[in-house]
């Protein structure tokens, strides 16, 4: 479908503006609720606003293992070289990369931006690869690598290797008019690889944008019970409000088992190790105990890459990265605190929330959850926590569909995002880019850009008038 016509519906919204929400005595939606301001339970950090604002460690962490925590920020921070250097402990990178370390793409443990302008080449924005392949095969490998480039557009390289093409975004113009009048101008992507250095690619290959997301609370999503995940599935929409999210089931090579995904953009990883990993080799082109070889992403076809020096030493485990440096990372990435809420008992910020719910948001971003007490950090273990999501996939139709299956993921389904701190973003990383490459400019934007099990709530922000709207986002700013 052209992206003009996935807006059609939106040009022709009634315009009645939305009745004021009212609030029935009792009305959990109309007060701030016991412990909501402390969205990671005891471990919420207290840090409120700037550069830093996703940098704190859990708030209940004990002084011996904030100092491991401090570690792994450090190995998140380093700056990794190619094969062979005098500091084996920090050599292997490549040879084709994204970028040089973690935090490059996860600037401030916050979220990646688009490219800027023609001449950038993105960092935090990659683009992921596959070609159709078995669905069977898929609960284990997650996707079919494209044959030639892998799973993912690797867009630098070690000296004496060859990139292997560019990514080039382009934007097309889509005016959107509300009820009350109000034109928003979206943006729809068009994604291209441009210069591919290893021949062209497939005729099927699947093209899939990745903005790097924040990192913030990840060690609470996954310290939810798996159970209360699957609870709030409905695939077949038997309750008919016509919300069915569904769970995506991955292999774990970290656990050797076929898991509840819960992170990623389509939910393609099962724990906060296993993300890390595949980042590793991916981003970096780093071996690491789940992943080996040292020659990263690099195909068959690309038999210079595989032949390059690489990192494994012996007194690493044969890995770039050995267990612990990955469990030291991953301890670092599950303990990142979510910031305390600003000013939610505020009348607009309450006015927001009760349009939140009455709009049907919340048939996703589900609000609240409880942590299992056996989680992996103590730091983490049964804490109430506000993360606004459900962590299923849903149908978020043809506007955001990327046509890139993932495991049990269709090619127009994604995980519901947490939205918690996504307030601080501007303040953390410069500015207000969302969704899953970008596109949107503001949080406006990014509701726009919602259809499929979403339009129904997408249609009623479009109703709204502009207070409503602000009290809306407002609302969701305060999380």
């Amino acid at each position: 479908m052209h992206a003009r016509q996935i807006f059609v519906s939106a040009l022709l919204l009634a315009l009645s503006p939305a009745s004021q929400v009212t609030a029935a005595p009792g009305d959990a939606t109309a007060r701030l609720e016991a412990g909501e301001r402390y969205p990671g339970g005891s471990a919420t950090a207290r840090t409120l606003a700037g550069r830093h604002a996703f940098s704190s460690a859990s708030a209940n962490m004990d002084p011996a293992r904030k100092l491991d925590f401090k570690i792994g920020n450090g190995f998140f921070k380093r700056l990794w070289v190619s094969a062979p250097a005098s500091t084996q402990a920090a050599d292997g990178l490549g040879p084709l990369y994204n970028a040089r370390s973690c935090q490059s793409c996860h600037i401030n443990n916050g979220r990646g931006h688009p490219p800027q302008g023609p001449d950038e080449t993105p960092v935090s924005l990659v683009l992921h690869l596959s070609v159709p392949g078995d669905p069977a095969a898929r609960a284990r490998n997650k996707v079919t690598a494209e044959p030639g480039y892998g799973t993912q557009l690797q867009t630098f390289s070690i000296q004496g290797q060859r990139a292997e093409g560019r990514l080039q975004v382009d934007y097309e113009p889509l005016p959107v008019t509300l009820a009350d009048g109000e034109r928003v101008e979206l943006r729809g992507p068009r994604y291209t690889v441009e210069a591919p250095a290893y021949g062209p690619l497939d005729p099927q290959a699947m093209l899939s944008p990745r903005l790097a997301p924040q990192m913030i609370g990840l060690g609470l999503l996954e310290a939810i019970d798996e159970q209360a995940i699957l609870d709030l599935a409905d695939p077949d929409d038997r309750d008919g409000d016509g919300i069915s999210g569904r769970p995506n089931r991955v292999w774990s090579a970290a656990r050797q088992k076929t898991m509840l995904g819960r992170f990623g953009w389509k939910a393609g990883s099962a724990t906060v190790d296993d993300q890390s990993q595949e980042a590793f080799v991916r981003d970096l082109g780093i071996s690491v105990p789940n992943h080996p070889n040292g020659a990263g992403d690099c195909t068959e076809r690309q038999t210079a890459c595989r032949q390059a020096p690489d990192g494994n030493s012996p007194q690493f485990d044969n890995l770039e990265a050995n267990q612990q440096v990955t469990g030291l990372v991953a301890l670092f990435s599950r303990n990142l605190a979510v910031p305390e809420r600003r000013a939610p008992d505020s009348p607009q910020v309450l006015a927001g929330k009760r349009l939140f719910h009455a709009s049907g948001c919340i048939a996703c971003h589900t609000p609240r959850h409880v942590t299992r007490e056996d989680a992996t950090d103590p730091e983490l273990a049964g804490q109430t926590i506000w993360p606004y999501t459900d962590l299923l996939l849903h149908d978020m139709g043809e506007g955001l569909a990327d046509g890139r299956p993932e495991g049990e993921a269709d090619g127009r389904e994604w995980r519901t995002p947490p939205l918690w701190g996504i307030g601080l973003s501007t303040g953390v990383n410069g500015h207000s880019n969302y969704l899953h490459d970008g596109r949107a400019r503001n949080l406006l934007e990014a509701v726009l850009w919602h259809g499929g099990e979403a339009q129904p709530a997408r249609d009623a922000v479009s109703r709204m008038n502009r207070l409503e709207r602000e009290q809306l986002l407002r609302f969701v700013e305060s999380l």
